[in-house]
């Protein structure tokens, strides 16, 4: 990661949020044939820079911009479907209802994640494979609800296995992917009382081993978000009159303090055990 990197993903990064806001605008502005069109002429774009830069050996601004074409496939793919009168507005609500052209859209967009990753080499595009592959085998087997996250976690601990077992750059992706969709599996059942959240304070412990099993700091990026939460939800619950961690209008509103305290002080004691073990382990 250099500056030149960074700025590199910053740019394309920020060309592909411009085209897609310049997409959203052309949609509401033109009607359904013109803006398969529009569609068509930001991929090509898109699509040529990364085919340009990667025949002038810059690597890394050919995947930047081919994973912005992988984004711009799925909405060239989904204006067409719209303009066939295949696809609605309301066809990607919450898996509800087996479509074949929100299915068929989903597995195309994959196909191209899948390929260009093949023809770039560029690890940041397995991110699209990964969540896409996930909606897709979730919407193909699911219609929502509780069997929809059954679904989510069971994809979640299928990335968990493939990321443990592979070297590869792009392990990264499912190693994140497999901690959000595992977490956000948990969160969807545990959010409301004080025991769910006791619950997913385990499982962020539990995140923090396996970050150390594995050797990715996602997961402990994941297991403090998890902590925070919990620990959000604790100072709400625990504190008079409060309606937010900020919102604390008595002076004997000190729950809060202790509640994060504990968190922070928690954090650092699994941070110095993860120093202290590799101490351990290069004394001759």
């Amino acid at each position: 990661w250099t500056a030149g990197s960074f700025l590199l993903y910053a740019g394309g990064l920020t060309v592909l949020g411009s085209a897609v806001g310049a997409l959203a605008y052309l949609s509401r502005s033109y009607g359904d044939a013109a803006w398969v069109g529009w569609t068509a002429l930001v991929l090509a774009v898109l699509y040529a820079l990364a085919h340009g830069f990667r025949l002038r050996g810059r690597w890394i601004a050919a995947g930047v911009f081919a994973f912005s074409s992988v984004i711009a496939w799925g909405a060239f793919v989904g204006a067409l479907w719209v303009w066939f009168g295949w696809l609605s507005t309301t066809s990607f609500s919450s898996f509800h209802g087996f479509s074949v052209a929100r299915l068929s859209l989903v597995l195309l967009v994959l196909a191209a994640a899948v390929d260009d990753t093949r023809r770039f080499r560029f690890p940041f595009i397995s991110a699209i494979t990964v969540f896409v592959a996930w909606y897709f085998v979730t919407d193909f087997v699911s219609g929502g609800g509780d069997w929809s996250a059954v679904v989510t976690l069971i994809v979640g601990l299928v990335y968990l296995g493939m990321g443990t077992g592979s070297d590869e750059p792009s392990s990264f992706w499912l190693h994140l992917a497999a901690g959000t969709l595992i977490g956000g599996a948990l969160l969807y059942w545990w959010h409301t009382s004080d025991t769910d959240w006791a619950l997913i304070s385990v499982a962020a412990l539990a995140f923090v081993g396996v970050s150390y099993g594995t050797k990715r700091s996602s997961w402990a990026v994941l297991a403090a978000l998890g902590l925070f939460s919990a620990g959000t939800h604790f100072a709400i619950e625990w504190s008079k009159g409060t309606t937010s961690v900020l919102g604390i209008r008595n002076p004997r509103d000190w729950v809060p303090y202790a509640v994060f305290a504990f968190v922070g002080f928690l954090l650092v004691a699994l941070g110095l055990r993860s120093r202290a073990d590799r101490a351990e382990t290069s004394r001759p």
